[in-house]
């Protein structure tokens, strides 16, 4: 039997070396024991129980275990398969689809816009000011014009953090004083990208208050409605930051930023310092919406472009090889 990528990974050799070394910790935990579990000489009902164990323990959470061993037995059975190795490879590739599924092209790089205008949301603590920094970082260095917008005027740590990660990067921070208008801010900042700054990525940092809160509904209303007046179809993305390290705690939180804004993608931070990576499985799956970037680091140039068969060949600890 004969299994082929769904297609090949457009990221850079460094940036899968990246992610490969950020699931050291997820694959000395309990989901790199499942390569283990097909050394059987069968397939029996004991695997599928022990696989859902560990699926579970390795904080994929219930129901996308119990959606992903299911789809997997399914293609083992009515396939014919009886190895156990051509069993793990279905089960790589159900993997794979799962990640893939629904996931658009990243809009952040459309050719044909003069300006791509992204929110970034994420509780305080998250690492959301940390990653629009590295974001910044990565796309100046793939010879984009990036500026950064301090739209999280309520703490006054937020923007001098912005203005500290923006002079790593080597990036203009346009910023108002705290306590004023986080709209106004915007406008003044797609303003300097489209004139002064001739920019063609505006990244806007978002208060990062419980996604609870009302006024923080009502806050980012208002700063789309400023970003769409100003651009086309602004904003064209809004990036979900999320803490690897909560595991499921992050598809709750995840939900409820959800309720407030339309979500089009992940930036999973901290995704080396946990054993928790199963929580990239979940978030696929229970959310509809695609993990976009991964946190690999403390330094601003470790961050990496999600690609699923990457991850999927790093978290069962096989190489990026060809079937």
């Amino acid at each position: 039997m004969v299994f082929r990528r769904l297609r090949r990974s457009r990221i850079t050799t460094e940036e899968q070396e990246k992610l490969d070394r950020s699931l050291h910790k997820t694959r000395q935990g309990v989901l790199g024991r499942i390569g283990g579990l097909f050394q059987a000489n069968e397939i029996s009902d004991d695997l599928w129980d022990e696989l859902e164990e560990l699926l579970i323990r390795g904080d994929v959470g219930v129901e996308t275990t119990l959606k992903l061993v299911e789809a997997t037995r399914e293609r083992v059975r009515t396939q014919g398969i009886k190895r156990t190795d051509e069993a793990y490879q279905v089960l790589r590739e159900e993997m794979v689809r799962l990640l893939q599924s629904g996931a658009p092209p990243l809009d952040i790089e459309n050719p044909d816009r003069l300006l791509t205008v992204v929110l970034v949301v994420g509780v305080n603590g998250s690492g959301k000011t940390t990653s629009i920094g590295k974001l910044a970082h990565y796309y100046r260095h793939r010879h984009r014009r990036v500026v950064l917008a301090a739209a999280d005027t309520f703490r006054a740590a937020a923007i001098d953090q912005l203005k500290v990660w923006g002079a790593r990067a080597g990036v203009s921070v346009i910023a108002h004083e705290p306590d004023a208008d986080p709209g106004a801010v915007v406008y003044d900042a797609i303003r300097a990208s489209q004139e002064s700054r001739d920019a063609d990525i505006l990244f806007v940092d978002t208060a990062g208050r419980l996604h609870t809160n009302y006024n923080l509904m009502k806050e980012m209303e208002k700063i789309r409605n400023v970003a769409s007046r100003q651009v086309h179809k602004a904003p064209h993305e809004t990036l979900l930051v999320l803490d690897a390290t909560t595991g499921q705690n992050a598809i709750t939180q995840a939900q409820k930023f959800g309720e407030s804004v339309r979500i089009t993608g992940v930036v999973l931070s901290k995704l080396d310092s946990t054993a928790k990576g199963g929580v990239v499985l979940a978030i696929a799956e229970q959310l509809g919406v695609p993990v976009r970037f991964v946190g690999t680091g403390e330094q601003i140039d470790d961050i990496a472009e999600f690609d699923p068969w990457v991850f999927v060949d790093s978290l069962l600890n096989q190489p990026d090889t060809e079937a």
